[in-house]
């Protein structure tokens, strides 16, 4: 059990996923957030959903009067680049013994300056996003009994990893063994376990989606809940969204989409409509291993209650599929709607052969 100081300077109220994600959903406990901008508040005042009454402090030097064990990039900016004004905050929290958990695709681990301070101190530097060795992609996925379900989205950011953690909770609460699987780095350090699929080879990286699933398997779950990435239309990160899709070889599909969104966040690219997007991932699927959407999953953060209500029905209205906001409805009546639909399918294809 780690015990996070979380460094997200000028950014935790708005742009701080990965900190706001540990901090509701990770059994690790944290202690303080670094960031200047609204220090002397409590997490709870500036982040109210987060509930946590953990002090905001000015900088890493104050956060270590907390006792953290480990502190943690709170933030995953365009790029995965550390921002160098954070170096020294960093090497203040090596140089008092603590660890270092980084999700950037910077790999802090293999900077000289870092990884002599932390061997000088005896620190271990954990660099979430570096992928172990995988295989390519071989079709051992289509051979696992729980059926898999994939969350894909209308954007990057728009809530799948808190969707999937959301419906696997409900499931276990109703009795179901559900298995959430992190794909990113937030959700590897909420999990402890994982791989970050954007950080592996284009031609491995199918094939880390499928030893995901297959360990996700090995802990004989009824059901397997698969964090998704990106979007298939992202002009950027559309490519770790179709490794998914193929990779983890699902059975069926669950939208996830933030209704404010007309075009993808930083991009002039639009977003789909909530039609067009079951119709696009339907048809990718249907090439490799047929698996429908089941669901949608709305973030309508920032609606009031009846425009939130009439975006969900818009959705069910324009899909006839089953529609609802699982944070903030709830994600049981949603589980209810779309367990009886994961059942498992068969590919087109068989195995790779040598």
């Amino acid at each position: 059990m780690r015990r996070y100081a979380i460094l997200a300077p000028g950014q935790f109220a708005e742009n701080a996923k990965t900190a706001h994600g540990v901090i509701r959903y990770s059994s690790d406990e944290t202690v303080a957030v670094v960031d200047p901008s609204c220090a002397g508040r409590t997490v709870r005042d500036v982040v109210p959903y987060l509930e946590s009454s953990a002090p905001v402090v000015a900088s890493v030097a104050d956060a270590l009067r907390f006792a953290p064990t480990a502190l943690l990039i709170g933030t995953a900016p365009k790029g995965g680049k550390l921002p160098p004004e954070w170096r020294a905050g960093i090497l203040t929290a090596i140089a008092s013994g603590v660890e270092i958990v980084s999700g950037l695709h910077d790999m802090l681990g293999e900077d000289p300056e870092f990884a002599a301070a932390a061997l000088q101190h005896g620190v271990t530097i954990w660099d979430v996003r570096k992928p172990p060795d995988v295989p390519l992609f071989c079709g051992s996925a289509y051979d696992v009994k729980a059926p898999v379900l994939l969350a894909v989205g209308n954007d990057c950011a728009v809530g799948k990893m808190t969707v999937m953690l959301e419906l696997a909770r409900a499931a276990r609460e109703m009795g179901s063994n559900a298995e959430f699987v992190p794909t990113g780095q937030t959700g590897i350090m909420i999990a402890g376990w994982g791989i970050a699929v954007d950080r592996v080879i284009s031609d491995f990286a199918t094939g880390a989606s499928e030893q995901l699933v297959l360990q996700a398997a090995d802990r004989n779950p009824e059901y397997i809940l698969v964090e998704g990435q990106g979007a298939i239309n992202h002009p950027a990160y559309a490519p770790v969204t179709l490794a998914l899709l193929f990779g983890c070889a699902p059975d069926a599909l669950l939208l996830v989409a933030d209704v404010k969104r007309t075009s993808m966040e930083t991009y002039e690219t639009p977003t789909l409509s909530y039609a067009r997007l079951v119709e696009l991932h339907e048809e990718l699927c249907a090439t490799v291993k047929p698996a429908g959407v089941v669901g949608i999953a709305l973030n309508t953060f920032g609606l009031e209650e009846a425009s939130a209500a009439e975006e969900i029905a818009r959705a069910r209205a324009e899909t006839s599929l089953p529609a609802d906001d699982v944070v903030r409805n709830g994600a049981a009546r949603l589980w209810k709607a779309i367990a009886p639909k994961l059942v498992k399918r068969h590919p087109l294809s068989s195995k790779a052969v040598a």
